[in-house]
């Protein structure tokens, strides 16, 4: 598994957020990455690099805003990543 928190803690930086608001969505997509949700859902492992473009096709928005968008999709076309959403981060 190639999610490596610290390592997307930085990357998310191109999408703007507090420090806060970028490591609380790192945690959430480790924590899916420790699940193998969607690597049995969609036959794909994650890594940061994948996570960080799938992150871009979001319409717009914070790090939160756009892991949210991608885990709704998710959530229409498999269901169980609801779970996985960014409801509060520190805004400090």
């Amino acid at each position: 598994m190639s999610v490596d928190p610290e390592t997307l803690t930085e990357a998310l930086e191109r999408f703007g957020g507090s420090p806060a608001e970028r490591r609380a969505v790192a945690r959430q997509a480790r924590d899916l990455a420790d699940s193998d949700r969607y690597r049995t859902d969609a036959g794909v492992e994650l890594s940061n690099e994948f996570l960080i473009d799938e992150l871009a096709d979001a319409p717009s928005g914070g790090p939160a805003d756009r892991w949210n968008w991608w885990l709704g999709a998710l959530e229409i076309a498999y269901g169980g990543y609801a779970t996985f959403q960014v409801r509060r981060y520190r805004t400090d």
